[in-house]
C-alpha cells in the first residue's frame, strides 16, 4: 500500500469527516462493497462526482445490518440525500452459484470473506434508512437497482418481483451509468428544486401515488407497459413488456415507460445519450487514489481489486446484445470511448504505482475490441431499435475498424515503464473474421497480428458459447462456423511467429433453446477440434435479459412463441455432463443418454470403441474393490 494521507480517500469514518473540517455532510453513500478508490468501483465513481460538484460526501462501506445499526447512524443525517448501492454485482449473483448453492467467498470484501452484505442488499439498506431517517430522501443505483427497475424475474426465489423502488421504499432510482443523472440531481437540488419534483431527469425512475398524473414533458412520448399485477397473472404479458424495456433502453430517442403497480404508477424516464469523449474522460480523470482504503490493510487483499489494479478501461458499452448478458442493459449498446490522452494518462498512473512490475493486466473494456466503434451515419443510429449491432448480421452502418485500438496498443507498448500490456477482456472474435464481418477492412489483420504477438498472456479466451445454430440464434451469437474460421486464422498467426498460445473457448449449458442432444453435438464437435473444455458454465437467469424472460415465461419476448428451456436440476445437470465426456466416471451415463437419442455416431466420437470403454469400467471396478 502506498503511504499517503488518509484524506486522499473519501471519508468512511466520522473521524475522517472531522479531519476535513466538516461538521455535517451533504450526501452519505451506503455501499455493499468495500471502498476501493478506483474508477472500476461504482461507489468510488459516484463519491468522486459528488465531490467534484463541490459537495461534502462520505461512504459507509459494507455496514452491519444485524447489530444496533450504528454504521447507518455514524455519519448522521445528510443535508440532501442518502445514496445506496449494493455494489458492483447483484448480491444474489455474488452470493449464490447457478445451482443456488451459497458461495464461500466474496471478491469485493477484504480477504475474500463472505457474509459482509445481505441478500437483496439495496432493499435491506433502504428499509433501515427509512426506519432511522424517514424524512431523508434515498437515491438508489448500481447494477442491482438498475436491472431491477421494472417487474422482473428473480431466479433465487423463483417468482416475479415488482420494481425495486416498490420493495425498497427508495425515492428515486438512477439506472445505467449514473454520472450524468447524478450531476443533474445535484444541480437541481442546489437551485432549490424540491426532491419530490425531480421527475424530469433522464435515466431516472420513480413511483407516483395513486391518481397522481404523470409529469408532462413535451419532448417525450410515453409508452405504458402491462401492469405488475397483469404480469403476475399472465406470463405472456410479462414477456411482452421486456421487448419494449430492452428497445427503449437502447434507443437514442427513447420513450418514457410507465407501469401500473399496486394502484400507483412506476415512471421510467428515457436514458441520456451516450457520454461524449469529454464527459467520460471527466469521470475517469477524477483524483482516484486507485487503492483500497487504508482501513483494510490488516484484513487482507480485496480479490476484485487485485484483478484490476493494473488494468485500464478504454470504453463503456457493448453493441453485442447477447441474450444472456446484462452489459448493454446497464451500460447501453452505444460505445462511449475515452480519449487517447486520458487512457495514456492512466497508464502513466499505473506505471507509477510502487508495486508495478511492468505488466498491465488488461487494456480493454466490456468487449475488448469495440473501442471507438460507432455508426458511420448517426442519423441511421438515431432511428435504430435493434438491441444488437452485430446480430443477426453486422450492421452495414457500423464502422468496425480496429485501427484506433492497434495504434493505442502500440503507444502503450512504447511506454518506457511498460514491459507488456495484456488484453484480458473478452475479444469478439466474430468482428475479426471476414466470413462474418462483411464490413471488414485491412485493420483486422493488423489488429490480430498485434494482439497475438504482443498482448496475450499465454493463451487467448474467447466465447463462442455454443455450437448449435438454433441455440446461437437465441443467444444472438454468430454461427459456430465462424469460430472455426477464427481458430484457423489465430493458429496461422501463432505458427508464423513460432508461438504456442492455446485458444480457450467458453461455452454455456442449459441456455434457453438448448436441448441435451445439442450439448452432445457440442461435445463431439469441440472434441474433434482438439478441446477438452474447462471454461464452462451453467446458464444463470439474471434480471433484465432476454434469456431470463424465456426461462421464466417459456416464451421469446420478441415473438411470444414457446422456447424449450432446461429448468429442473436434473435436466441442467444432464446438459452440463456433456462438457466432461473425457472423464471416465461420466461414460456410463453419457452412453445411456446417447443410446436413448439413437446416436451411435456420437457414442463412437465421444467414448471410442466398446473395448476401450469396457476396459475403463473394469479398471474403475477393480479400484473400487481395492478401496473397500
Amino acid at each position: 500500500m502506498q503511504s499517503r494521507p488518509v484524506t486522499d480517500w473519501l471519508p468512511i469514518t466520522r473521524k475522517e469527516v472531522e479531519l476535513r473540517g466538516w461538521e455535517d455532510l451533504d450526501v452519505v453513500l451506503i455501499s455493499g462493497d468495500a471502498y476501493v478508490d478506483h474508477p472500476a468501483f461504482g461507489a468510488a465513481v459516484i463519491g468522486r462526482i459528488i465531490e467534484d460538484e463541490g459537495y461534502r460526501v462520505a461512504i459507509v462501506p459494507q455496514p452491519n445490518w444485524q447489530d444496533d445499526l450504528r454504521d447507518f447512524k455514524k455519519m448522521g443525517r445528510p443535508r440532501l440525500f442518502f445514496g445506496v448501492t449494493s455494489g458492483c454485482m447483484d448480491p444474489m449473483v455474488n452470493h449464490y452459484t447457478a445451482g443456488k448453492r451459497k458461495r464461500s467467498t466474496d471478491a469485493y470484501t477484504p480477504g475474500g470473506v463472505a457474509g459482509f452484505r445481505p441478500d437483496y442488499a439495496t432493499q435491506v439498506y433502504c428499509k433501515i434508512l427509512k426506519q432511522l431517517y424517514p424524512d431523508v430522501p434515498i437515491v438508489i443505483g448500481g447494477i442491482e437497482a438498475s436491472l431491477r427497475r421494472v417487474t422482473h424475474y428473480d431466479y433465487w426465489s423463483d417468482r416475479l418481483f415488482p420494481s425495486i423502488l416498490k420493495s425498497s421504499g427508495a425515492d428515486l432510482l438512477v439506472y445505467g451509468m449514473g454520472e450524468m443523472p447524478l450531476r443533474e440531481i445535484l444541480r437541481l437540488l442546489e437551485r432549490g428544486v424540491p426532491f419530490n419534483a425531480l421527475n424530469t431527469i433522464p435515466q431516472t425512475a420513480f413511483l407516483l401515488p395513486d391518481r397522481e398524473d404523470v409529469p408532462r414533458n413535451k419532448n417525450w412520448e410515453t409508452l405504458q407497459l402491462h401492469s405488475h399485477e397483469q404480469c403476475l397473472r399472465d406470463k405472456k404479458m410479462y414477456a411482452a413488456n421486456f421487448k419494449h424495456v430492452e428497445q427503449e433502453s437502447n434507443k437514442v430517442f427513447a420513450r418514457r415507460l410507465t407501469q401500473g403497480i399496486d394502484g400507483g404508477m412506476l415512471v421510467i424516464n428515457p436514458p441520456y445519450p451516450p457520454m461524449t469523449e469529454d464527459q467520460i474522460d471527466r469521470s475517469f480523470d477524477l483524483p482516484y487514489t486507485r487503492q483500497p482504503h487504508p482501513k483494510y490493510e490488516k484484513r487482507g487483499s480485496i480479490p476484485a481489486y487485485e484483478m484490476i489494479r493494473f488494468s485500464v478501461n478504454m470504453h463503456r458499452g457493448c453493441f453485442g446484445g447477447c441474450s444472456f448478458c446484462t452489459i448493454s442493459a446497464h451500460q447501453g449498446k452505444f460505445i462511449a470511448s475515452r480519449s487517447e490522452e486520458s487512457i495514456l494518462k492512466e497508464v502513466d498512473q499505473v506505471a507509477q504505482m510502487p508495486d508495478f512490475k511492468g505488466y498491465i493486466s488488461d487494456l480493454g473494456g466490456p468487449s475488448a475490441n469495440m473501442y471507438k466503434m460507432k455508426g458511420k451515419d448517426q442519423s441511421i443510429c438515431d432511428r435504430c431499435v435493434s438491441p444488437s449491432c452485430i446480430h443477426p448480421v453486422i450492421c452495414s452502418n457500423l464502422d468496425t475498424s480496429h485501427k484506433p485500438m492497434t495504434e493505442l496498443y502500440r503507444k502503450v507498448d512504447a511506454h518506457p515503464e511498460v514491459k507488456k500490456a495484456f488484453v484480458g477482456s473478452g475479444i469478439r472474435y466474430d468482428l475479426l473474421v471476414d466470413s462474418y464481418n462483411k464490413q471488414a477492412d485491412d485493420s483486422l489483420e493488423e489488429y490480430m497480428e498485434q494482439v497475438v504477438c504482443r498482448h496475450i498472456n499465454g493463451r487467448l479466451k474467447v466465447a463462442p458459447e455454443h455450437t448449435s445454430d438454433a441455440t446461437l440464434r437465441i443467444m444472438r451469437k454468430p454461427s459456430f462456423q465462424h469460430f472455426h474460421a477464427f481458430k484457423k486464422k489465430y493458429e496461422e498467426i501463432n505458427d508464423r511467429h513460432g508461438l504456442n498460445q492455446p485458444l480457450i473457448p467458453y461455452f454455456i449449458s442449459s441456455h434457453p433453446g438448448c436441448e441435451e442432444e445439442d450439448m452432445a453435438n457440442l461435445a463431439a464437435e469441440t472434441k474433434d477440434m482438439g478441446f477438452r473444455l474447462e471454461q464452462v458454465q451453467d446458464f444463470t437467469p439474471t434480471p433484465m435479459t432476454v434469456a431470463t424472460v424465456i426461462y421464466y415465461s417459456g416464451l421469446h419476448p420478441y415473438t411470444l412463441k414457446p422456447v424449450y428451456t432446461a429448468r429442473s436440476k436434473e435436466d441442467k445437470k444432464n446438459q452440463h455432463l456433456f462438457f466432461f465426456w473425457y472423464k471416465a466416471e461420466n461414460w456410463r451415463l453419457i452412453r445411456s443418454k446417447l443410446d436413448k437419442m439413437n446416436r451411435p455416431d456420437l457414442v463412437e466420437k465421444l467414448l471410442g470403441d466398446r473395448k476401450k470403454y469396457d476396459k475403463q469400467q473394469r479398471i474403475r471396478q477393480r479400484a473400487k474393490r481395492r478401496s473397500k
